[in-house]
């Protein structure tokens, strides 16, 4: 903790403390930044907070396009149970999220980053079959 000595008049000899920005939330937030930079191979942190931003539109904008495409498929609350109904519209999330992450990846300019993430994520499923030569 740091201790600072005030000399603005209003507060003219009081103390006030603040934590230091080694301890607390700031530098867990920090070591974690760090890692991802290591484990990802990124050099700066805007590249980083473009990725966070991609993976957040990406899950957002899957998530809302399920329902019109359900829809187009001629899938709704009221045509079949809801209990079919919500497994059907979760599943249709992935691949719909595979797409948008390496497109929305391209438009934000970090696709070979999105690429690998892709590749590796479909492995990891069983799905790297697609990717082999």
């Amino acid at each position: 903790m740091v201790l600072f000595f005030v000399k603005y008049p209003p507060l003219k000899g009081r103390i006030l403390l603040y934590h230091n920005i080694k301890s607390g939330i700031f530098a867990a937030l920090a070591k974690s930044m760090k890692k991802f930079k290591e484990r990802w191979g990124i050099k700066y942190n805007y590249q980083l907070v473009v990725i966070f931003i991609v993976f957040a539109v990406t899950g957002s904008t899957s998530a809302y396009l399920s329902k019109p495409v359900l829809a187009w498929m001629g899938l709704s609350k009221d045509t079949i149970s809801i209990w079919l109904y919500y497994p059907l519209y979760i599943i249709l999330i992935f691949p719909i999220y595979q797409v948008l992450l390496v497109t929305f990846g391209f438009i934000s300019g970090e696709f070979k980053f999105f690429w690998a993430f892709e590749k590796k994520m479909l492995r990891s499923i069983g799905l790297g079959f697609l990717f082999r030569a």
